[in-house]
């Protein structure tokens, strides 16, 4: 069964169905037909045409819910009360309530009604008393006076009479229903929410009403400036509760819905409330305001007024945040919640400084630009990136715009406190790159300037940085004229000892002043060559074993004089001594030790670490350059936080040396940042026109020390990972210690990085070494077999004759490669691998071979005495056929393990060097074919 509130409710609709028809024909429409004269009378009409959209849609909803509840009266029994409009579709029916009191409280604001009346004053002064017999109708007190109050009246009559029986019917509806009705919910519901609308409605009503009597009370000039956008409403008025401010000064305080005015005579200070911060301080009758260009106090004359304006301002803030009104009622909360600190807002900065006309867009906090934003100035100028406290502070990327058309700056690196900070890379309008290090704006620390190919000058810098200039170490090239030099810088010219090598080969080692060379110095080719000139008369010098101190000799031929020795010219080596390794690159180490002393805090990570891109090309697309998102490369790792904490998990040798090898390979993991840091200086100094035999012990150094500085590296972090735990790093080790675990763990892993270079070195360093070697193999390639074991004096009881296919013609056939061939096999694979140690394994192997070949022959295990065994290895090798010998040899003995000299390594080393000289000899390239071996 239907109650009696339902057909109450049916009749409320209808009624106010009827009284919105009226108001549309008496009112409304007669209000659009009104001629616009001016700006003020055109936005009055289009004020007025939202007010008739607005009540159309009212009046349509209200047929809606008027049909749903008729056919409730109508068919009870099959029609269930939760079918009503105003019960399921309650917020609906809300929002359209809402959207016509804001737009009536607009029109009253902006006067619409008074400024249409006046266009057609005739026609509503006819139309007064049906007005006044409409609202008498409606239940008001007939109005004398103006036409304007009289069409407000008529207008808010009907709305708030209709608003407030919507709330009775409904309380009465909820009470006939039973507690646990499932409908139950749905009315109570209806019925708060149309309570909360009339609540609204009051406060909408008087804000309104508050606002336009503000306007006469204004200069026209500021009553123009001020009621722009019709929407502002009037919040607090300071003549109503009067307030100081200070330091500005302030002849009255306007709060409005959007904004915070001060009046100053003519002057008004506007303030977007979504940018200003409320902070009540330690001291309750101070009323801190902070904006993004100005900060000042309220104090009012009492505890009481001081409260309401705190309030007022909070709650407006909090409400401009939001986006819309405040619902139900603004302030109906006894503690509402404090507006959030942060937020992303656009602000564009008027008083004069760097940020002058500047728009700032993102995030801010306290009236600060904090977090993520953009900053753009007139002149082309913009900053994406992080900001703190109103200053670039992390990762941004700057564009500065060039006179030249499409032409930009761009500066994509780390910033700190306003100035570039830390790792960046910055390309120029002109062509010219430069990555590496900043300090307070400056480049500094390590750096690589490249200039444009197309430059006056092309040139490319390596090196160290001080203050934006070059200073330090550093490597130059000259790419117009073909130069190289190594060495000293200051104030961006060469300055102190330095190497300069010239495209043709040609060395000089000398003092440099004001980029000028200044100290004598002799081109290294001439001094070569006068050692050539000489080498007559250093042949018929005693020769000395070439191999010093060694208790293993090669043997030599009885027959034929003694060949000079190549050792007798020596290459000289440039560099060293000049610039001590342990001082050349500390500006690649710098950044990592301020790092770790600083604790390796995770903001800084990045700042130390660099960014990462895909490509070249993707850097120079502008629209990238305004992207702050950046996607890690597929090799991403964790935080510096994750990786302290897996670091001291990995202390076993082998887990360690795994480790290792997975943080060096990792280009976001601060060692693997360093290793390929250093692999750019060390080919910028050793490639190109850099390769030149005499900077080969300059090479060598270099690379011991980069891995004496990365197992340190290794162990400072591990300090910090440890301290973090509230653990101690054990007693520093002692020299012998970290030699043992430098050349075992680091270098091995090292060394793969620096090997092309630095074997490019040690070939053009021994380069005719092995020049005639290849000729001394060339010579015994021609022998077969049982000859060259013959010629090499080999005793026949060792020969693997079983190894050949011969028949009785063939005793003495062409049949060649065929005896030892596991030995020589295995010592082919030499060349497939670049670690030392590695490569005197795989001559200890080559050794087991030969010596189980042998036992084979013999049918016994047989150990090979000195003088058996070299012979023996001298035909391995020479069938090897390793090319480069010499400096493989060379590089093995320069790069070995220390603990290795006198083992059984050393003595294998040893051995092959002798076989390698031997094998140059001039007397073997001369066929002279040897009686015997002896042992020297």
């Amino acid at each position: 069964m239907c109650s009696s509130e339902e057909a109450s409710l049916l009749r409320l609709e209808e009624v106010f169905s009827a009284a919105l028809a009226h108001i549309n024909s008496l009112v409304l429409q007669p209000l659009l037909l009104t001629e616009p004269s001016d700006a003020w009378t055109r936005e009055c009409l289009q004020l007025l045409q939202q007010l008739h959209q607005s009540s159309q849609r009212l009046w349509k909803v209200t047929e809606e819910s008027r049909h749903s509840l008729r056919e409730r009266l109508h068919h009870p029994d099959s029609v269930g009360l939760e079918s009503l409009l105003l019960l399921h579709g309650a917020e609906r029916v809300l929002q359209v309530h809402i959207e016509y009191i804001e737009s009536y409280t607009n029109c009253m604001v902006a006067r619409a009604f008074q400024g249409a009346a006046k266009q057609r004053s005739a026609h509503w002064r006819d139309q007064r008393k049906v007005l006044q017999q409409f609202l008498w109708a409606m239940g008001s007190v007939s109005l004398e006076g103006a036409v304007g109050p009289v069409l407000v009246q008529s207008l808010r009559q009907p709305l708030t009479h209709h608003v407030q029986q919507y709330v009775f019917l409904l309380l009465s509806l909820g009470d006939t229903i039973r507690e646990n009705h499932p409908t139950r919910k749905l009315v109570v519901h209806a019925a708060t929410l149309f309570g909360n609308l009339q609540s609204f409605m009051s406060q909408a009503l008087d804000e309104a009403m508050a606002t336009e009597a503000l306007w006469p009370t204004l200069s026209s000039r500021l009553r123009d400036e001020l009621c722009n956008p019709a929407d502002r409403r009037l919040l607090q008025d300071s003549r109503d509760i009067p307030v100081t401010v200070s330091p500005l000064r302030a002849d009255r305080v306007l709060l409005f819905r959007d904004s915070l005015v001060l009046l100053q005579g003519h002057h008004v200070h506007t303030f977007d409330l979504k940018l200003v911060w409320v902070d009540p301080g330690q001291d309750r009758d101070t009323l801190h305001v902070l904006t993004p260009e100005e900060e000042f106090s309220f104090c009012a004359k009492n505890p009481q007024g001081q409260v309401a304006w705190q309030r007022k301002v909070t709650q407006a803030v909090r409400q401009a945040l939001c986006g819309k009104k405040d619902f139900p009622v603004m302030g109906a909360d006894p503690e509402p919640p404090e507006p959030p600190a942060c937020r992303c807002e656009a602000y564009t900065f008027q008083v004069e400084g760097r940020l002058c006309q500047a728009t700032y867009e993102g995030e801010w906090c306290w009236g600060r630009p904090h977090g993520k934003g953009t900053l753009k100035w007139p002149d082309g100028r913009s900053h994406v990136g992080n900001f703190s406290q109103g200053l670039e502070h992390g990762f941004g990327i700057c564009l500065v715009p060039q006179a030249a058309e499409d032409k930009f700056d761009c500066y994509k690196c780390h910033w700190r406190e306003g100035s570039m900070c830390g790792y960046g890379i910055c390309e120029y309008g002109t062509g010219d790159v430069y990555k590496g290090y900043f300090q307070e704006g400056l480049r500094h620390g390590f750096g690589v300037f490249e200039s444009a190919r197309t430059a006056s000058q092309p040139c490319k810098y390596t090196g160290h940085w001080e203050l934006g200039q070059r200073s330090g170490y550093g490597i130059g090239e000259d790419r117009d004229r073909g130069e190289h030099y190594i060495g000293m810088w200051q104030a961006d010219q060469r300055h102190g000892l330095g190497v300069l090598v010239t495209q043709a080969g040609v060395c000089y080692q000398s003092c440099f002043q004001a980029d000028k060379m200044v100290a004598l110095s002799v081109p290294l080719c001439l001094f070569l060559l006068l050692l050539e000139l000489l080498r007559p008369a250093l042949s018929a010098s005693p020769n000395p074993s070439p191999f010093p101190g060694s208790s293993v000799r090669p043997p030599r031929a009885q027959a034929g004089p003694c060949p000079p020795q190549f050792h007798l010219c020596p290459h000289r080596q440039l560099g060293l001594g000049a610039f001590p390794v342990e001082s050349r690159w500390r500006g690649v180490y710098g950044p990592f030790w301020d790092f770790v002393q600083a604790g390796c805090p995770g903001d800084q990570q990045e700042a130390l670490l660099g960014f990462h891109v895909q490509s070249s090309k993707e850097l120079r697309k502008s629209q990238e350059y305004l992207c702050c998102e950046r996607t890690p490369p597929e090799d991403s790792t964790d935080s510096i936080a994750d990786l302290l904490e897996q670091l001291p998990q990995h202390r076993e040798p082998g887990a360690l040396q795994q480790y290792l090898k997975k943080a060096l390979s990792n280009s976001l993991h601060p060692l693997g940042k360093l290793l390929r840091t250093l692999m750019l200086t060390f080919q910028a100094t050793y490639s190109g026109v850099g390769a030149n035999k005499h900077l080969q012990g300059l090479a060598q150094e270099e690379v011991k020390q980069h891995a004496r500085e990365l197992w340190a590296a290794y162990r400072g972090l591990l300090q910090v990972a440890l301290q973090r735990r509230g653990q101690a790093l054990e007693e520093d080790e002692d020299a012998e210690t970290r030699d043992l675990q430098v050349h075992r763990l680091v270098l091995p892993l090292l060394l793969p990085s620096f090997y092309p270079e630095l074997f490019t070195l040690y070939l053009l360093l021994h380069e005719r070494e092995d020049s005639l070697y290849s000729q001394g193999i060339t010579c015994l390639s021609l022998f077969p077999d049982t000859r060259l074991l013959e010629f090499l004096d080999v005793q026949k009881h060792l020969w693997p004759l079983k190894d050949l296919t011969l028949t009785t013609n063939q005793r003495d056939s062409l049949v060649r490669d065929k005896c030892f061939l596991s030995a020589i096999e295995c010592l082919q694979k030499m060349i497939t691998t670049v670690d030392p140690r590695e490569k005197l394994e795989v001559l200890e192997r080559t050794y087991r071979e030969i010596e189980a070949t042998v036992s084979r022959v013999l049918g016994q295990e047989h150990k090979l005495p000195m003088d058996d065994l070299l012979p023996l290895l001298i035909y391995v090798v020479s069938r090897a056929r390793i090319q480069h010998l010499g400096a493989e040899i060379h590089l093995i003995r320069d790069m070995m393990d220390p603990t290795h000299t006198g083992g059984l390594y050393d003595f294998l080393l040893t051995a092959l060097e002798s076989c390698y000289e031997h094998i140059r000899k001039e007397d073997m390239q001369l066929h002279r074919v040897p009686s015997r071996w002896t042992a020297w």
